[in-house]
């Protein structure tokens, strides 16, 4: 019989679920109790109890035994117990469920266990954004700098056609290529890739043909005549820490880019969906990467993938495949910024290297 586990303590800002519908299954080798360290996040703690680790918000039973049975420390001692009706759980302290009220003890310099903290995953996050075709035709750009080069690296006075905040930071974006929906074909914006910031030190008049002026004092790439300007904080604000959940089951999408722009991508990389907002993909959504089998027809000479078959056996079928070929998961992915029509995601595990029109969906 498959075991069930409820987590308690593992919830950060989330209610109470009035009722459980999801079945998780306890991995093979998880322990009886667990001493929670610093720097664990609550996928972590997760991960060694259950082979679906991103149900668990919606797994949690409040536990009498704590004062604030949101948070979680490091020292905290987790013991996986079941009860009266066979229900289990994990509990802080000793697994004794006949609980009594008690206050919780709680040093100060202790900070409580977070969901995935942004500074976790902001080392492989590329603050790259994603701009419409409205703001590429709209926003201010690069004109050139005080030294009469072609591009501009230390110690330059960046010229901007537009009109800008005196003292305001603003980011230089190089336009990249189009983003097309494979699906709809769909325009949906231009990759931008983010070159480096600087402070407005004059705002100039757009009417009178007067640029305003931005001062780099230091960037790791070059700024171009043509780049464009966003201030510095649109579309680059990420929350604290992310609370991660199943993604709803009805979206159904596919990988459109990569951050690196390589054709296979493995974990850790940064990659966009599209999927978005307007598909009620949320912040912290956990994605499963999937890939169909390849296809296979039956030829006179036995069966064959149908991108090796001649073009007479393709020809004489009447489907791309004779089978039913299955859809096998690759990985896992989280959502970490979204947009109108697309998301930027984080692989968090892969099987195998993950690629473009790999589809993702609800984790399973």
């Amino acid at each position: 019989m498959f075991k069930k586990v409820l987590i308690s303590i593992l919830c950060i800002l989330l209610p109470v679920y009035a009722a459980i519908a999801d079945e998780l299954t306890i991995q093979k080798n998880a322990p009886t109790s667990y001493i929670v360290k610093k720097g664990d996040t609550l996928w972590d703690i997760s991960a060694v109890f259950l082979k679906q680790p991103w149900l668990w918000p919606k797994l949690w039973r409040l536990n009498p035994e704590i004062n604030n049975p949101h948070l979680i420390y490091p020292g905290d001692e987790l013991h996986l117990v079941y009860d009266k009706k066979g229900q289990p759980m994990l509990v802080k302290g000793k697994p004794n469920l006949k609980w009594s009220p008690k206050a919780r003890k709680q040093l100060k310099e202790q900070n409580p266990v977070s969901i995935i903290s942004l500074s976790e995953i902001a080392p492989y996050i590329r603050y790259e954004s994603l701009l419409t075709q409205q703001q590429v035709d709209t926003l201010p750009y690069v004109l050139g700098s005080n030294k009469g080069q072609k591009s501009s690296i230390d110690d330059f006075k960046i010229y901007i056609k537009g009109n800008l905040k005196l003292g305001q930071s603003y980011g230089f974006y190089n336009k990249g290529k189009k983003i097309v929906d494979p699906e709809t074909q769909e325009l949906i914006g231009y990759y931008a890739k983010f070159i480096s910031a600087g402070k407005v030190i004059r705002t100039g008049d757009i009417e009178n043909n007067t640029p305003a002026t931005i001062y780099l004092n230091s960037v790791k790439r070059e700024v171009h005549s043509g780049d464009l300007v966003l201030p510095i904080n649109e579309g680059q604000l990420l929350p604290a820490y992310y609370t991660m959940q199943a993604a709803d089951k009805k979206i159904k999408g596919l990988i459109i880019k990569a951050a690196t722009d390589n054709r296979e991508f493995a974990k850790l990389d940064v990659v966009m969906i599209n999927k978005g907002q307007e598909d009620n993909v949320k912040l912290g959504d956990i994605m499963s990467i999937n890939r169909q089998s390849p296809q296979v027809i039956e030829t006179v000479h036995g069966p064959m993938y149908s991108k090796d078959a001649s073009s007479w056996d393709r020809l004489t079928q009447s489907n791309d495949s004779d089978y039913q070929m299955p859809v096998e998961t690759l990985g896992k992915l989280m959502i970490f910024k979204t947009y109108q029509k697309v998301s930027m995601g984080l692989i968090l595990t892969t099987k195998q290297p993950v690629r473009l029109q790999d589809n993702v969906t609800a984790p399973f």
